[in-house]
Parts: structure tokens; C-alpha cells; sequence
């Protein structure tokens, strides 16, 4: 479905990513684990189109992210932010249904807070909490709004960027268990950034490895644990020996 062939990016004279190859396949849920600053989040933008790419080509289903009609490529992806990028001056239900408010998929508003509060049912917040404002809720909660709103257009395509970060490893848990459980549903195809190694053996049907702006490593997340990739194994050990240098 998504398929990255000889990507390159720079910002000035940084590398970032310096050749990467990549498919996602339709229903698939691809994993990409790698260190701080290895241009994992400047991969997903690119993907997205709101970074552009030096060289190389991105395509969603065979069409070039870069030509692509805007409204409707977006409209296909839904997005789980690292912080929440709740509206503080926005209810709940109308965070959850923003993209059913306006533009191109714009709905009713009782038609959209009827189906926020159905995302709300689906990862365990009670229709009460609609009304409510983000600073009224735990970050566990907050967590959950965000990924209720991440699927309420009912995206193709949906990222997941650091999603348990901030989280207890209880919290952690559920919200790995509900992204798992959704995406199958769904029948998405899912990208998801971490570092948490109990969210990959969660969430991935597969995993890369990026690492010095190319993939390492790729592979089912079956195969992980048994990988002979120096970088791969220094990585999902923690280990402080090995070819990835710590940043002092």
C-alpha cells in the first residue's frame, strides 16, 4: 500500500534519511524502532507529503505523495500524536469529530457528535466525557481522545506516533491492546514510531530498523528476538556495546 523506494533528506548539510526502502502491505501493521534523531518522524512527514523528499519516490497505492490531490490523500490517514495535540478550547467530542466538522468530510454537527461519542464507546470512555474539556482529563484519557479522534473518519491509513509515551506501563498496556484491537477491526494499515519495545511486540505484524538515515533491518516481529543485526540487537537489548554509538 505504501511503498518508499532511494528516499533522501537533508536539511542543509544533515542527512537525514540517505536511501530508504520500505513497503507497507494494505492491513499491515509496520513498526519502525530506531534511535533519537535517525529520522523516523521526518520519514512519517515525508510520507505525508508535509515534508518534501529530496530524491527518491513515496506512493500511496501506486500514486506519488508529491501529486497527489491534497484533500482527498489526506482525508485516507487518521493520526495519533505523541503529546495528544488536543484543542484546550475545544469539548472532547468536538476534538474526536474535527475532521468531521469541516472541510471535505464535514457532517452534520449532531451526525459528528453522534459518531464521537461512538469513537468514545470504542476505546473505553463513557458518553459523559464528551462534554468535557482536555485539561479534565488524566493523560490516559487524553491518550484515548486522541486515538478515538484518529479513527473517527474511519482512515485507510493511520499513524501512531510514540502512543504510550508519558504513559505507566499499565496504561501503556491498554492503549497497546486497544491500538491492536482497532487496527484489526479496521482492517487499517498502520505505521507506528516507537522506542517502547513492549508496544512493537504489541502492535507490529512487522518491523524496521532505522538507523543512520537507511533501514537495518526488516523483518515479522516473530524474527525480531532471533535477528543477527548488530544494530537491531543493540537496540532491543539496550545495550551500551555495540556499532550505535551513545550520544554523551
Amino acid at each position: 500500500m505504501i511503498t518508499l523506494e532511494g528516499v533522501h533528506k537533508s536539511f542543509g548539510p544533515k542527512r537525514v534519511l540517505r536511501g530508504v526502502d520500505l513497503n507497507i502491505e494494505r492491513g499491515q501493521s509496520m513498526v519502525i524502532i530506531g534511535g533519537s534523531g535517525t529520522g523516523k518522524s521526518v520519514l512519517l512527514k515525508c510520507i505525508l507529503g508535509l515534508i518534501r523528499h529530496d530524491s527518491g519516490t513515496i506512493t500511496l497505492e501506486g500514486e506519488d505523495v508529491l501529486t497527489a490531490e491534497r484533500d482527498a490523500f489526506l482525508a485516507r490517514f487518521g493520526m495519533l500524536f505523541q503529546g495528544g495535540a488536543l484543542f484546550d478550547s475545544l469539548a472532547v467530542w468536538q476534538n474526536v469529530a474535527f475532521r468531521l466538522l469541516r472541510g471535505s468530510l464535514k457532517r452534520p454537527m449532531a451526525e459528528a457528535r453522534e459518531i464521537a461519542i461512538e469513537k468514545l464507546r470504542r476505546v473505553g470512555l463513557t458518553p459523559d466525557v464528551a462534554d468535557l474539556f482536555p485539561s479534565e482529563l488524566s493523560g490516559g484519557m487524553q491518550k484515548r481522545v486522541g486515538l478515538a479522534r484518529a479513527i473517527a473518519a474511519e482512515p485507510d491509513v493511520i499513524f501512531f506516533d510514540e502512543p504510550t509515551t508519558g504513559l505507566d506501563p499499565i496504561m501503556a498496556g491498554v492503549i497497546n491492546e486497544l491500538i491492536r484491537e482497532i487496527v484489526v477491526e479496521m482492517g487499517a494499515t498502520a505505521m507506528t514510531i516507537t522506542h517502547d519495545m513492549s508496544s512493537v511486540r504489541a502492535i507490529a505484524d512487522r518491523v524496521a530498523m532505522l538507523h543512520d538515515g537507511v533501514v537495518k533491518w526488516e523483518g515479522p516481529v516473530a524474527r525480531m528476538d532471533d535477528a543477527t543485526d548488530p544494530y537491531l540487537h543493540q537496540f532491543i537489548t539496550g545495550s551500551a556495546d555495540g556499532p550505535i554509538e551513545a550520544v554523551r
